[in-house]
């Protein structure tokens, strides 16, 4: 793209001008006026808003509003799409250095760092610095730190082609903004916020428990102590970030610390704040009309002055928060990964952190991407609010039947207030702005925006949520509460009314799924096992919900709980839910639950595993859901929607009307989509319900499912045909330690032969070729869980054991000890692989496969090689298999089922793979023998072929004539 005239114009101006323009008269202003705001004009940004669009939805926000340690300042401008801030601009006039002055460089970085913002821009016209702001900034980081390009104002015209590609308006709603965020990672070992945020929570979380626990005697029990710890917590952040709003005053925890006696002084803090907030979250008498229970247990707590200081420290500059400015839904997200941990108390009477055990088996807290919280909530809360007057909108009742740290709430929440503001926008704003309870109020920079007491009300009337955590239970409250103060910037504005809901009514703590009759028929209850099962009684809970019928939304995203872990309540799920099956996980019955809760005309939709689809527990999910109005099914296949784990999610919507059974099917081959919605829109098809099969439900379309009944005759899919036995390869979690090359082996056997024992061939996905043998010089040193524990007869110093009997991959592994012992997935011991029930396999004639190929690429492995994940291994000699798996038939359909990947790649994983149609030889037949004896003959030529090494080009165009025939 060639620069615009007006970019040609502005240099020569500047070059014309530049000592004028240099000098300390010319100033910030006047710079934006006369440069910048043209500059951005140019890349197609609309500077000022001459389309129109409501303050909430102009394309850029000139001084943003910002309060730092009591001093006003605000980015220059904040560059949107829709909603959503992409970018900052920070304007210096052109006599500041921006090339090598600090104070500019972490001013930026300290206001894009606390928005979440990864990439941001400073600049006098005069030289242009973009950085990169995912790393947490220090105040005494160089100007070059975090700075990804710099352009003098002589280059713009020449690589004006490179800045819009990134910054125009164009590239940034096409995404190309956010791919070159994404690949510039910055500084190694540095951190996001929400990771900064965690770590410093979390200290909080271990000096707490342990002082309260060494200090209170009286604290009984585990329940009381992760009460105490997370209520002291969520007060100090939620008085800290409305100080920074400007709701409380400067710095009251900072001026605790002068003298003695903190925590007293915290408490009196707390109970100023239950009368002026109103929250559960301050709630330490009992008041009428409120059924909560009062705490009277956290403010006679013992806390000491060393710890409250050292938390204090850590929320006042010089760290660099600036509170106001984090997203509420990036503490929830904070908070999820928070919520993974627990803290036991010892017999000792000391506490211990956790992971929790369901969190452990999952494999990590996984928070639900904001894109995919949008989208459920835009096709479900959206397509009801169609049509309605905020009278209308007050009656709808919202639910997230396992809320979590409130991510869908807060979706929901976000999408009524934006809702009310258009709504009453465009009906006589001035008229709802108007008499003792108006809707709306004049916002910062023009336009109208909510009053707090209508948010309230809006909170109050439609938000509801059940957890059986009760410390996600506040947490979603918290974030629901920060939510309603989020537009506040000034004691002044909130009147003098008590400020917030108390949310008691709303979120509740239970299990979704058990009810009372739990216990049916049991004279006596154990308390714990009471407590563990947190029966929750949904009628008796929301009287007025379910007098009107249920819900009109159910929304979430229900936990993967694995049926190993679901113990004996698996004979309640079979006594009270029509989708039992007694290898069932347990968003099965959140989906039969959530339905079940829907009132006439409403709207469900979960996103879950897609697993029910296709395996045989699904196949009384599958044969209820045929009675129910599916609405659509989006299927993202093994695709990372969730960050760092391959969960198969789908989403699933369900509407309570008669089924008119033609859902919209969707199945996403690729996440580099700019819109959800626009995809879905152009990429879904229409199928009839009815012809979905009870054994498994194919989502393609009806021309295609023809050919593939047609493959399925008399075959069985690869995993029916294998008897499920394919299985993915080694991971090591830390590959650079474990998996070494041909020189490093043969130093480590020339050392310590013994070496030999544990040093394996090694293949990796780009090493495996059709019918080809791989050319590989990797090895693995294996070293399974259990291994030392056996070998070493529980010696009780193993890693001496260890090294005195493999001291040559002893001295190997031991600088890699840390980085080993912090994978989630290790052995016993730092040096030992994670748990594998399948390592025998590896030693087999097998065939295997990369994870991605432009056409199928499988191999017969004879050599006993190990093979790296996520390559995939079937412990089977069987030639006729391999040549199936090699064929056209296979290719077509992977390339229909699969996820596609850019330069004409599929994703070859087990999901897919294990649908391929497997014709089953009947060996009665002499025709249907003969066919089988023909490909194993051509595949064991292919494979002989393979072998041979060609000396000259004659022998190799030979050899590739042979092939491509023999193919």
């Amino acid at each position: 793209m060639p620069a615009p005239e007006t970019i040609h114009q502005l240099v020569a101006r500047f070059e014309e001008n530049r000592a004028a323009y240099r000098s300390g008269k010319y100033n910030e202003a006047q710079l934006r006026q006369e440069f910048l705001d043209k500059f951005f004009e140019a890349l197609g940004w609309d500077i000022y808003n001459k389309n129109g669009f409501s303050p909430e939805y102009r394309d850029v926000v000139i001084e943003d509003s910002l309060q730092i340690e009591g001093a006003s300042k605000a980015p220059d401008y904040a560059f949107k799409i829709g909603k959503e801030r992409k970018f900052y601009v920070e304007a210096k006039k052109p006599s500041v250095d921006i090339k090598g002055d600090i104070h500019p460089a972490y001013q930026l970085r300290r206001y894009a760092w606390n928005a979440h913002l990864p990439l941001s821009i400073l600049t006098d016209f005069e030289e242009l610095a973009v950085y990169n702001c995912k790393n947490k900034p220090n105040p005494g980081d160089s100007a070059a730190t975090g700075r990804d390009k710099f352009y003098c104002y002589t280059e713009y015209v020449e690589k004006w082609d490179e800045i819009a590609g990134i910054f125009s308006r164009d590239a940034v709603w096409k995404g190309s903004f956010d791919r070159f965020a994404e690949s510039s990672k910055g500084k190694k070992g540095t951190t996001e916020v929400d990771d900064a945020i965690l770590g410093d929570i979390e200290s909080w979380r271990k000096l707490l428990a342990l002082n309260i626990a060494l200090r209170n005697p009286q604290v009984a029990d585990e329940r009381q102590l992760n009460y105490a710890v997370q209520m002291t917590i969520d007060r100090i952040l939620f008085l800290r970030i409305c100080e920074d709003r400007g709701i409380e005053p400067e710095e009251q925890f900072k001026n605790m610390t002068s003298r003695p006696g903190i925590y007293a002084r915290m408490v009196e803090l707390f109970r100023r704040a239950d009368m002026k907030y109103n929250s559960g979250l301050f709630h330490f008498s009992e008041e009428k009309g409120n059924d909560s229970a009062a705490d009277t247990f956290t403010p006679g707590l013992s806390i000491d002055d060393k710890v409250l200081k050292e938390i204090i420290a850590s929320i006042y500059y010089p760290c660099p928060y600036i509170f106001k400015e984090i997203p509420v839904e990036i503490l929830g997200q904070v908070y999820e990964q928070f919520l993974g941990k627990v803290i036991r108390l010892t017999p000792g009477h000391t506490a211990k952190i956790d992971l929790k055990p369901e969190v452990r088996k999952a494999g990590g807290v996984y928070y639900t991407p904001k894109y995919i919280v949008e989208y459920i909530v835009a096709n479900t809360v959206g397509r009801l609010l169609e049509g309605k007057t905020p009278a209308e909108a007050a009656e709808l009742k919202i639910v997230d039947p396992a809320c979590g740290s409130g991510s869908f709430l807060l979706g929901a929440y976000q999408h009524l207030l934006d809702w009310h503001v258009k709504w009453y926008t465009e009906h006589d704003p001035e008229k709802w702005a108007k008499g003792r309870s108006p809707a709306l109020m004049a916002a910062n920079g023009g336009g109208w925006k909510l009053t707090t007491a209508r948010m309230k009300e809006i909170l109050v009337n439609n938000i509801h949520g059940v957890d059986i955590d009760a410390q996600a239970v506040e947490v979603t409250k918290l974030s629901l509460l920060l939510k309603v103060l989020e537009e506040e910037s000034g004691q002044l504005s909130l009147g003098l009314e008590r400020v917030l809901p108390d949310l008691g009514r709303n979120i509740h703590c239970g299990n979704s799924l058990i009810g009372e009759d739990y216990f049916e028929g049991q004279l006596t209850v154990d308390e714990k096992e009471r407590e563990r099962v947190n029966p929750f009684e949904w009628s008796r809970v929301f009287p007025d919900v379910f007098a009107k019928g249920g819900f009109d939304v159910v929304i979430g995203n229900p936990p993967y709980v694995r049926q190993e872990a679901l113990g004996n309540d698996k004979q309640y799920f079979q006594k009270h839910y029509q989708v039992y099956a007694g290898t069932a996980d347990l968003y099965s019955y959140f989906i039969e639950k959530g339905v079940s809760l829907l009132a006439p005309g409403g709207q469900f939709s979960y996103i879950v595993a897609n697993k029910w689809m296709r395996a045989n527990y699904g196949e009384a999910l599958r044969k209820w859901l045929k009675t129910k109005c599916i609405e659509e099914i989006t299927d993202f296949g093994d695709l990372p929607v969730f960050e760092n784990a391959t969960t198969y999610p789908c989403i699933i919507k369900i509407s309570n009307h008669t089924p008119h059974l033609q859902p919209q099917i969707t199945v996403i081959k690729t996440l580099t989509f700019t819109n959800l919605q626009d995809y879905v829109k152009n990429e879904g098809i229409k199928l009839d319900q009815l012809k979905f099969s009870d054994s498994g439900w194919s989502l393609v379309d009806e021309n295609i499912q023809k050919i593939f009944d047609k493959l399925a005759l008399h075959a069985e899919p690869l995993e029916k045909y294998v008897k499920g036995k394919i299985f993915r390869g080694v991971l090591t979690g830390l590959n650079e330690a474990f998996v070494i090359d041909q020189t490093t082996r043969d130093r480590l056997i020339l050392e310590d032969p013994k070496s030999n024992e544990l040093i394996k061939p090694f293949l990796i996905g780009k090493d495996i070729k059709r019918y080809k043998p791989p050319e590989s010089e990797r090895y693995l040193i294996l070293i399974p869980r259990g291994w030392t524990k056996e070998k070493s007869k529980n010696s009780t110093n193993a890693w001496r054991w260890f090294q005195q009997n493999y001291l040559a991959i002893a001295k190997h592994l031991e600088p890699f000890s840390l980085a080993a012992a912090k994978r989630f997935d290790k052995g016993d011991y730092w040096w030992e692989l994670r748990s594998c029930g399948y390592y025998e396999e590896f030693k087999k004639t097998k065939i295997t496969w990369g994870n991605l190929a432009t056409t199928p690429k499988f191999y017969i492995d004879y050599d006993r090689y190990y093979i790296n994940a996520p390559s995939v291994i079937i412990a089977s000699s069987d030639l006729y298999l391999l040549g199936i798996l090699n064929s056209k038939v296979c290719y077509y359909v992977i390339s229909h089922i699969a996820a596609g990947r850019q330069g004409g790649f599929f994703e070859y994983k087990p999901v897919y793979v294990s649908k391929v149609p497997i014709y089953i030889i009947d060996f009665s037949k002499p025709a249907e023998v003969k066919i089988h004896d023909r490909m194993v003959a051509l595949v064991d030529r292919m494979l002989d072929l393979y072998k041979r090494t060609p000396s000259t080009p004659q022998e190799q165009e030979r050899l590739t004539r042979d092939i491509a025939s023999t193919d």
